[in-house]
């Protein structure tokens, strides 16, 4: 597929999706999302590439939103096709075996800030500014939002973003817990892609054993979460990233993960 409103980039074993609508504030529509979908897809089955980054064009916005131009005169089955593919897209990047990063400068709001949750970590600058604005719009948020949020902030917080519609700060969403970290906007690329390259070091198959524990694991029961981490963690034990580390630490030098 040939992106129109995407920028790909590979290097090394780290790739960055840039969400390329800057005169729109890379608001999402139906063609971005399947751009998304593809290049997620393409991350998955590469092998060479171990961690992803996302982020928006231009330096305003991360992503504004969705595209309301889209919403416009759509009866409700049709709004519940569309919300069903950022429902698809969404989802599939949360569970894909390979940690994402969501890069949030400018705007991050409705969709955006859905888009930003699906990933595994999110880095902001200090001037991002991030919400739910559905409610002032006679909606809720669509893609996700009522239920990401909650699970990140805690209800009584995500409730009060929600129904209340107002923007909220970089420094209020990193108190939060909604970003992990902030930067100022002119490091913040390169702190990420340091940040990166990092976890592109660490054995690849713990990684993806870890982040499926947690994502699914947090919606069982303790008890069945308990038997799928014994699973997972048994799982590493099959591949030789963990006879090397295991090596590494008892020689007293840096392991070097092969990705078997």
């Amino acid at each position: 597929m040939a992106y129109k409103n995407l920028l790909f980039d590979v290097e090394g074993s780290v790739a960055t999706v840039t969400i390329n609508r800057p005169k729109a504030l890379n608001a999402l529509n139906a063609a971005t999302l399947d751009e998304l979908d593809d290049v997620r897809a393409k991350c998955e089955i590469d092998d060479n590439i171990r961690v992803v980054i996302i982020t928006g064009a231009g330096g305003k916005s991360f992503v504004a939103g969705a595209d309301i131009t889209e919403f416009k005169d759509k009866s409700p089955r049709e709004v519940m096709l569309l919300m069903d593919q950022f429902h698809r897209v969404f989802r599939s990047l949360e569970v894909m075996p390979k940690p994402t990063i969501a890069a949030i400068q400018g705007f991050c709001l409705g969709g955006g800030q859905e888009l930003a949750m699906s990933c595994d970590i999110r880095f902001a600058s200090d001037n991002s500014v991030f919400g739910q604005p559905e409610t002032g719009l006679g909606l809720i948020p669509g893609g996700g939002g009522t239920q990401r949020l909650p699970r990140l902030v805690g209800t009584g917080i995500a409730k009060e973003i929600i129904y209340s519609a107002r923007n909220v700060t970089a420094q209020r969403a990193y108190e939060i817990g909604l970003v992990n970290k902030l930067f100022p906007a002119a490091t913040l690329m390169a702190e990420v892609r340091k940040f990166a390259e990092m976890l592109a070091k660490k054995p690849p198959f713990a990684l993806k054993m870890a982040k499926h524990a947690i994502t699914y694991g947090q919606d069982m029961a303790l008890d069945d979460a308990k038997v799928l981490e014994i699973e997972c963690q048994s799982l590493c034990w099959s591949t030789s990233d963990l006879t090397e580390g295991v090596s590494a630490f008892l020689e007293k030098r840096r392991p070097t993960f092969t990705g078997k």
